[in-house]
């Protein structure tokens, strides 16, 4: 089969034998498909850092039919994300993005809203946002999901969604409130584990809440 190219988003890489690469990637026209990046693990090879976790390339490769696995053979970087390395927070936030489309997109599935969905995150996390990172992965967390059809649509009193919106800025503040680093990795975790226990525990209890819901 003739090889294409596609652009994509590289969302995890797998070792294979001693100098190879398992890429799970998605595509703008094809969805979510993996491939077997030959010698992408010496140092000198085609692929240079476009197979970092979500760098937006030009992948060329070829699959044939009834194969699971497609043949990459190089890719163009168009866009890296290595800018956001300095801030803990961005990175953090780039490993849970990457996580959660891996798991949701469906293989060989277009598509497009989900796509510009993650390219308009990743512009957002580059560009330093005064807001800092937690509303954007809110945002990217709300639309995965409704994208992938988990949710459904919404029908809320104005009371409940008074109390959505205190759920929303209530641990953004509470996250943003101290600088946090991979020396405070386990503090940040156990954050983000009192957040979801939080909502999950006291403001989720109530049958009418959950009813309008």
């Amino acid at each position: 089969m003739p090889a294409q190219a596609s652009e994509s988003l590289v969302l995890r890489t797998y070792p294979l034998k001693e100098a190879d690469l398992i890429v799970s990637f998605f595509t703008r026209d094809a969805g979510k498909l993996r491939g077997v990046a030959r010698a992408a693990r010496k140092p000198k090879n085609s692929f240079g850092a476009g197979l970092e976790r979500l760098s937006q390339v030009t992948m060329l490769y070829s699959q044939r039919e009834n194969r699971d696995l497609a043949s990459l053979y190089r890719c163009d970087l168009i866009q890296s994300q290595m800018v956001v390395v300095a801030d803990y927070g961005a990175c953090v936030a780039l490993d849970y993005v990457a996580e959660v489309s891996e798991h949701l997109l469906p293989p060989g599935e277009v598509n497009e809203v989900f796509f510009r969905l993650l390219l308009a995150v990743l512009t957002h996390l580059r560009g330093d946002p005064a807001g800092g990172v937690w509303p954007v992965v809110n945002y990217f967390s709300l639309w995965a999901v409704r994208l992938s059809g988990l949710l459904g649509e919404l029908r809320v009193s104005a009371e409940s969604r008074g109390l959505a919106e205190e759920m929303m800025q209530k641990p953004i503040s509470q996250l943003e409130a101290r600088e946090w680093s991979s020396k405070t990795g386990v503090d940040l975790r156990r954050a983000l584990i009192y957040t979801i226990q939080d909502h999950i525990e006291r403001r989720l209890q109530t049958v009418s809440l959950l009813e309008a819901l």
